[in-house]
């Protein structure tokens, strides 16, 4: 480094310049030193900086991608080669501002370039996550993207104009089509995040598709026996106790997000409904293929008849969620290839639910154009909620996604811990919502979470709240 300058204070000071440089002025090389192990750590600094700036863009669930280090090298190269090309190499009489070397002309490069990622690097991902990103549009977001790229640009070019060897600036034509070049090739072939979504990055580094799941005889006639030994595990109903008993539903498989709500779901129900060991889970999964009971219209009808046998249908009440995709007829789509798997509806579940005996309902159906279940649900004995209206989607199953937008706002964020009532968690849920759904650009509508309580199951409900508050 030279001089036996301390490494922080050379730094500090290399940092400053960039800055400097990053808004046009002239560097002041005085007390300037740098080689090789300075050149490198400020590429491992630019490098870490990249690494946990683009962290900041993702909520949760993200997957560090270790592969994206081998790309965007290119760039760093044409620019040691820019500097090269200029090589400054000033004699006596020449202008101060000229570089002691093509060494420091790079490392100067570099700083500039570090600051100019941990400013606006910085800046661009706390806006990404705010209210105001949505409101600025597709062109908005576009133009402050390619703000620090053509920034940066503009800022090393004047650099190397004004600091290098006057002589070589005859081959400033050739400098300026390499920098062209690698900005080019920067859109036309970008490098990859060092993030991703968990399932995205579960997909990509897969090589062949996932093998197609196998239902053998043996595997199928477990079903049964399982299904029973879980309803014969659920706890008792306890007299004089308003117990609450739960079922989860989720049918579609392939698509992560609904086992993930799922598993939500029914952590918040026995922590804070005190449901624990009174619940049943239905899955369609690959994963769990052999251990969990699938979801199928039958089992879940056997379902219901199970806990209707073990809980007491005229005091305790029956929790069910449902998530699933949805169509516009009101069918719950159901996947699980090569077993056909027919789609639950509405009318469905409520005969099977009348079959029962079971009284007091609470029905939570997590679905594009959920709002067809209120009305063939509807009761007063009966709350039901949806994700979304009989005329919009719902937003957030994609494969991309950690938690469905209902999901996540309903039971993750206020069930979880802001309030024991459905209603009060509903209307919050709606605002969180909506807001969600317009900072993440959703074009067809806003979804409009729905909700009908009975009368009698909100009183009921009431007297549950104030035993698990007290």
């Amino acid at each position: 480094m030279g001089s036996g300058q301390p490494a922080r204070l050379s730094l500090l000071r290399w940092l400053h310049e960039g800055a400097r440089s990053l808004c046009f002025r002239l560097p002041r090389w005085e007390r300037l030193a740098t080689g090789p192990a300075f050149i490198a750590l400020l590429v491992a600094l630019r490098l870490l900086v990249s690494i946990g700036v683009s962290r900041l863009f993702y909520e949760s669930g993200a997957v560090f991608n270790w592969r994206a280090g081998a790309a965007g090298w290119a760039g760093l190269l044409l620019t040691v080669w820019a500097c090269h090309v200029m090589r400054p190499q000033p004699v006596a009489g020449e202008a101060p501002s000229a570089a002691p070397g093509a060494a420091h002309l790079l490392t100067l490069v570099l700083a500039l370039s570090l600051c100019l990622s941990c400013v606006y690097g910085l800046a661009y991902a706390l806006f990404a996550r705010s209210a105001w990103f949505g409101k600025v549009g597709q062109w908005g977001q576009l133009a402050l993207w390619l703000v620090p790229v053509l920034w940066s640009t503009l800022a090393t070019l004047t650099l190397m104009v004004r600091t290098g060897e006057r002589a070589m600036l005859r081959r400033f034509a050739a400098v300026c089509a390499v920098v062209a070049g690698g900005v080019l090739s920067y859109y036309v072939a970008p490098a990859p995040s060092f993030w991703r979504e968990r399932e995205a990055a579960l997909e990509d580094d897969l090589d062949e598709p996932p093998p197609a799941l196998r239902f053998d005889q043996e595997l199928i006639e477990m079903q049964q026996p399982m299904l029973q030994a879980d309803v014969a595990a659920l706890k008792p109903q306890r007299p004089g106790v308003a117990d609450m008993y739960t079922i989860t539903f989720a049918p579609f498989e392939g698509e992560e997000v609904f086992r993930r709500e799922t598993r939500v779901v029914n952590e918040v129900m026995a922590k804070r409904f005190d449901a624990a060991g009174r619940g049943l889970t239905l899955i369609n999964h690959a994963e769990e293929i052999e251990q969990t009971v699938w979801a199928t219209p039958l089992n879940l009808q056997r379902a219901i008849a199970g806990v209707a046998q073990t809980m007491d249908r005229d005091e305790d009440v029956l929790f069910i969620h449902l998530t699933s995709h949805g169509a516009q007829d009101g069918q719950l789509a159901a996947n699980f290839e090569p077993l056909e798997v027919a789609p639950v509806t509405p009318e469905d579940l409520k005969r099977w639910l009348d079959e029962a005996g079971i009284k007091h309902r609470v029905i939570s159906i997590s679905a594009c154009y959920a709002g067809n279940w209120i009305a063939p649900l509807a009761g007063e004995d009966t709350l039901v909620m949806t994700a979304s209206d009989a005329d919009h989607t719902s937003y957030g199953c994609g494969k991309k996604s950690e938690l469905t937008f209902f999901g996540r706002a309903m039971y993750d964020e206020q069930l979880r811990t802001n309030t024991l009532s459905f209603e009060e968690a509903h209307t919050a849920a709606r605002l969180v919502i909506d807001q969600r759904e317009k900072e993440a650009g959703k074009d067809d509508g806003y979804s409009n979470p729905q909700i009908k309580v009975g009368t009698r199951i909100r009183a009921y409900l009431k007297q549950l709240r104030m035993r698990l508050k007290g």
